[in-house]
């Protein structure tokens, strides 16, 4: 009767789509408030008078970087991973969805309302207004949570899919995640104007996050009736959890590599596109209301690459090729970026081979973890591999920003050549990772070469 049962979840292709479909909505309506105020830069930073809240460059790179503080200073991550290996899919699926929301609703009212004074932070950091951080106060609670949220769906997707359409899967749950991205960045600088204001697009990004909750509640069941099914799918990988383990982690140089490839890798992304649309203003002379059409011609393409690389990973393998060509992409884009050329056309053919790259990398990257460490770790493996992510996430937006501040004209016009070289940096070091990680992979035969599927 039990094994009548597994057939009819994890191992019937019905079942397993549906549980990837009803985690991937969560994770998509989270990636809609990640981005949701990249475009709005022109208004954060334009005037009160102007119907803007005042930031300067440096407080939106401050608060674009806050998002990870929380993973990064205090480690919130790193122990989101292990109480996932320790306590489940379910437990952590409830917990980390609810900081999302929570986190939305502190920033909501931040930049709702208006918050007189100002703090001077600790270390030299910096003098910002009490209104930006009050918004960094929800957006790295939020920043928790999303991040925990991650890994979670990440360990349902090798939880329902190995030996099946592993790559695949992930790439279509990154595929539904950039289709938020992309909403984001194409129609928040539109809803907020239409709406009277910032506080508009981040109050309808706290209002999907509601129903990306309600969403991970409904996976629940599903879980329950797979563990129930097959009890030791589940059980025996997180009972079989212990901090000992961990030695497993720090000593495996395959991981360490795939970590700083991470790093580098979605540094030379995920910051670019929050500064983005002003680029597409100051540099490309592209009109305010559709500038931010241009980045999100990235997400958009990545809806059909990464699903498309994905399945020819799980087929035909060559992860670790994947990595390299994406990774050699990234820099190309970033070095036309820095050189003295203005043309919108230019702009908008590079945000597409930019797209082949963000298709190219996590297609191949997320799918190659369960290769190097086991399915016990797993959750504190993608864990630590987010953290080290969101030291880029955190530090890179407030160099970023600060670099912009330095870079900017009497006019107010920003010259880009010198952010745009630092990421093209980025990119450079990547190459070099996934070409260190293609050679320990030969030398260790992790099969991230390898395809995938191991039964049709």
């Amino acid at each position: 009767m039990s094994e009548t049962l597994k057939k009819k979840l994890s191992d019937s292709p019905a079942a397993r789509w549906t549980a990837l479909l009803i985690v991937s909505f969560t994770m998509m309506f989270g990636y809609f408030f990640t981005d949701v105020m990249s475009p709005l830069e022109p208004l954060l930073t334009s005037s009160v008078a102007d119907g803007g809240l005042g930031w300067s460059s440096d407080d939106y790179g401050f608060f674009s970087g806050s998002y990870g503080f929380f993973n990064v200073f205090l480690l919130l991550l790193f122990f989101g991973g292990i109480i996932l290996d320790k306590f489940g899919i379910r437990f952590t699926g409830v917990l980390s969805t609810g900081l999302m929301v929570a986190g939305a609703l502190i920033k909501w009212y931040a930049v709702g309302h208006q918050i007189d004074g100002a703090m001077t932070l600790p270390f030299g950091i910096g003098t910002y207004p009490s209104q930006v951080l009050l918004a960094c106060l929800g957006f790295a609670t939020y920043g928790v949570g999303c991040e925990i949220a991650g890994i979670t769906v990440s360990k349902v997707i090798v939880k329902w899919f190995t030996g099946h359409e592993l790559a695949l899967a992930m790439g279509l749950q990154v595929a539904l995640a950039r289709i938020g991205t992309a909403a984001a960045l194409a129609f928040a600088l539109p809803f907020a104007k239409s709406m009277g204001g910032v506080s508009a697009s981040v109050g309808l990004g706290a209002v999907m996050l509601c129903i990306g909750l309600i969403s991970f509640l409904v996976y629940n069941v599903m879980d329950r009736k797979e563990d129930a099914a097959c009890a030791s799918s589940e059980g025996e990988s997180e009972d079989g959890f212990k901090f000992s383990d961990l030695k497993i982690l720090v000593t495996n140089k395959g991981f360490w590599y795939l970590a700083v490839l991470c790093l580098m890798f979605y540094a030379g992304v995920f910051p670019f596109l929050k500064f983005a649309t002003k680029l597409m203003i100051f540099k490309y002379g592209v009109a305010e209301n559709v500038a931010g059409l241009i980045p999100a011609m990235l997400p958009f393409g990545t809806i059909f690459l990464t699903p498309l690389f994905g399945g020819i990973y799980d087929k035909h393998g060559k992860g670790a090729t994947l990595m390299i060509i994406g990774s050699l992409l990234l820099t190309v884009v970033h070095v036309v970026f820095a050189l003295p050329v203005t043309s919108w056309v230019l702009a908008i053919v590079m945000m597409i081979v930019l797209g082949i790259a963000f298709g190219l990398v996590p297609s191949a990257m997320w799918p190659s973890v369960p290769k190097i460490i086991p399915m016990k770790l797993l959750g504190t493996a993608y864990a630590l591999i987010f953290y080290i992510q969101n030291i880029g996430l955190s530090l890179v937006p407030i160099m970023i920003g600060k670099v912009n501040e330095s870079n900017t004209g009497s006019d107010g016009v920003i010259n880009y050549t010198e952010t745009m070289v630092i990421f093209a940096c980025f990119g450079v070091i990547a190459v070099v990772i996934a070409l260190l990680l293609k050679a320990e992979d030969k030398k260790k035969g992790y099969g991230l070469e390898s395809a995938n599927v191991t039964e049709q």
